[in-house]
């Protein structure tokens, strides 16, 4: 893996700050994008997106904080030293960064999941190019595993998953079905606040499924804090869709069933057909094998 992405002796450029870079950089420029279809303001949605920035790195460092308390106790010092004490929660992060959008929205006097949707896609961007910089830069391991497809760190025993490289990639997944949605919405062809619904199954998704191949866990008590906040957001976002698409699914369960009626109708008469002319045939070679 590459810690350092260049060595000047003056100056390090590490991956992972690199790649941070380019998440801040792309996922603005995007939101940018997807700001100017709209009526908002673009000055007062860069406000919000800043401070919503410096909102997530204070909760995703508390959380992380609290989880790992027996490390950093009351100490100050050691929640600001970042580079001595390294650490940040991105549900943390996610809470935060939500929280003064949906605060910024009631002071603005606007929907909060009209608002939200514009910026899901530029969020699922930022993780995806965070994560791959997490993979790149060697700072998150997957499990250890025998799988062919797999990773040997230097000064680490045996091979380990690409965990955050496949998180990377349904990130971006997650982005350009995040984006589709949203034109979606602005053609009126889902409900306001579906991409936030959405995000929650992806990322929760993500969580709760890849948590079990990662090398190092934040824990509540016994519990992996991510694999419980990716489970329950999950069922959250999957238990929303289904109330939302119940008559499409109800409808297409109501077709599927008539189908199956109707092709189970139609293989028995068939079959009563086939049965009802060899009886008949059996009938006839009787009656002439008599005569």
């Amino acid at each position: 893996m590459l810690p350092v992405f260049l060595n000047l002796k003056f100056i390090k450029i590490y991956t992972q700050g690199l790649f941070l870079v380019l998440a801040f950089f792309w996922s603005s420029y995007f939101l940018w994008k997807l700001i100017r279809l709209t009526s908002y303001k673009e000055e007062d949605i860069f406000d919000n997106l800043f401070t919503s920035i410096f909102s997530g790195l204070f909760f995703g460092r508390l959380v992380f904080v609290i989880l790992n308390f027996s490390k950093f106790g009351f100490d100050p010092i050691k929640f600001i030293l970042v580079n001595g004490y390294p650490g940040f929660s991105i549900v943390g992060c996610l809470a935060g960064f939500m929280l003064v959008i949906y605060l910024f929205s009631k002071k603005q006097r606007e929907s909060f999941s009209e608002i939200i949707d514009y910026f899901i896609p530029p969020i699922f961007l930022s993780l995806g190019f965070g994560k791959l910089g997490s993979f790149f830069s060697g700072s998150e391991l997957g499990s250890k595993t025998k799988f062919i497809i797999s990773l040997k760190y230097p000064g680490l025993n045996g091979n380990y998953h690409l965990t955050a490289f496949y998180e990377s990639l349904l990130f971006f997944i997650g982005f350009y079905l995040a984006y589709r949605i949203l034109m979606a919405i602005r053609k009126e062809q889902g409900a306001k606040g579906l991409n936030l619904y959405f995000f929650i199954v992806w990322f929760g998704g993500i969580y709760f499924w890849f948590d079990k191949m990662k090398h190092n866990h934040l824990y509540f008590q016994s519990w992996s804090f991510n694999w419980i906040t990716g489970l329950l957001l999950h069922l959250t976002g999957v238990l929303y869709f289904l109330y939302y698409f119940r008559r499409q699914i109800f409808t297409n369960i109501k077709n599927i069933n008539n189908f199956i009626k109707k092709h189970v109708k139609k293989i028995i008469s068939k079959i009563r057909q086939s049965t009802k002319i060899r009886s008949e045939q059996g009938k006839a070679k009787d009656s002439s094998s008599n005569s």
